[in-house]
């Protein structure tokens, strides 16, 4: 990262192509200039989902958060990342900051805010979480960044899933024995004091949510994050499920 920044273009901003002029946002140009003290001409690579990844070098720069890039040549072509749905409530701010970096480092490819009966927080400010997702995977060097999707209250949640898609459901001190290894379409983790009993038969009522234990010790919501997000990433990898061109360079 001190050496070639990767910087994430969205796709409706720019094509990366050979030989582009691609203009620079006003934070990456603030970033540039007045934090890593970068000028013209000073390598960085761009990229996103579509176009994969490109080397790139500082056109201009201006002081008043004005630029531009030009692209040279693509060094990792554009994948298909995959990755389950992060289904969580939300905690405060710090906390919730933590579970959606964790969660992009750990390939999710999308993560939905759920509302809970003992959600701490019902305000969820999505652009600073998107923003927290993209600075999260300008470090990992993944090429895609996950979708921040609306709130959504449980029972709406379970209302509108596809019944084809599992959901694991960590619930703690639940019978079932081990984690989730095999590749799930959602992990959903609930609030702080854990799910009530109205939502836990809610969730038993549902034939596509499957319990799963992550431990014999009760851990913190955001500790829960990570370690089912681990487990399902070791299942991906144990059975192949990581696709080609998704390793970092």
């Amino acid at each position: 990262m001190q050496d070639r920044p990767r910087l994430h273009v969205h796709p409706d901003a720019a094509l990366l192509q050979a030989n582009a002029s691609v203009p620079m946002r006003e934070d990456q140009a603030h970033y540039l200039g007045a934090v890593l003290r970068r000028g013209a001409g000073d390598a960085v690579r761009l990229f996103n989902q579509r176009d994969g990844e490109w080397e790139a070098s500082i056109g201009q720069l201006h002081k008043r958060g004005r630029g531009d890039f030009l692209l040279s040549h693509q060094v990792r072509p554009s994948c298909d990342e995959g990755g389950p749905v992060l289904l969580f409530a939300p905690l405060k701010r710090d906390a919730t900051d933590l579970v959606v970096r964790m969660a992009t480092e750990l390939g999710v490819r999308a993560i939905r805010p759920v509302l809970t009966e003992r959600t701490n927080t019902g305000r969820v400010n999505l652009d600073r979480l998107r923003a927290i997702a993209t600075e999260a995977a300008e470090q990992c060097e993944r090429l895609s960044v996950p979708d921040l999707l609306e709130p959504v209250r449980l029972p709406d949640l379970l209302g509108g899933w596809p019944p084809d898609a599992p959901i694991w459901a960590a619930i703690e001190r639940s019978a079932a024995v081990g984690g989730p290894t095999a590749l799930g379409a959602a992990l959903l983790i609930g609030p702080e004091g854990g799910f009530t009993p109205h939502e836990l038969d809610l969730l038993r009522s549902r034939p596509f949510v499957a319990a799963v234990s992550l431990g014999g010790r009760i851990l913190r919501a955001d500790t829960a994050v990570a370690a089912g997000l681990a487990c399902l990433q070791a299942g991906r990898e144990r059975w192949g499920l990581v696709p080609e061109g998704a390793a970092s360079l």
